[in-house]
């Protein structure tokens, strides 16, 4: 954007105007109003190749992340947990051995299958034992090859 050195119209002030305190208003967002989400990485992932489920916009450091198969924290379906004080992981009854919990909550799948599709639910338990749960549905492809 180019600037001139022609007068401004009034309109042109306030449009200016509005656009500084947009721009301001987004520089100057607190990153806590950022929510908590979960990538895929990568976003397209075939059977026998890793996949990461990302974790972002961490804003605090949690007590506990856990992992689970499926929509709920049903404990038979906690794949593993992360305890950030102790940097100690605990593995859970749906714990194929393919996967690894990392200390920013991420998961990763070591040799993807298609039977790891569906949905998975992250539960993190933070400092003042608020609980944040985020649910992904996961999907793996048959390998092309």
């Amino acid at each position: 954007m180019e600037l001139s050195s022609a007068p401004l119209h009034k309109g042109q002030l306030l449009w200016r105007g509005l656009l500084l305190a947009a721009s301001l208003l987004i520089y100057w967002s607190s990153p806590t109003t950022a929510q908590i989400s979960v990538e895929e990485v990568p976003p397209h992932v075939d059977e026998g190749e890793n996949a990461l489920l990302l974790v972002h916009n961490l804003t605090e450091t949690p007590r506990v992340f856990y992992w689970f198969k499926g929509k709920n924290e049903d404990k038979k379906n906690e794949i593993a947990r992360f305890i950030t004080s102790t940097n100690v992981t605990r593995t859970g009854p749906a714990y194929s051995g393919r996967e690894t919990i990392y200390r920013n909550g991420s998961l990763l799948f070591q040799n993807v299958t298609l039977n790891d599709s569906g949905p998975y639910m992250l539960k993190i338990s933070m400092q003042n034992y608020d609980a944040r749960k985020i649910l992904v549905l996961f999907h793996a492809h048959p390998n092309s090859l």
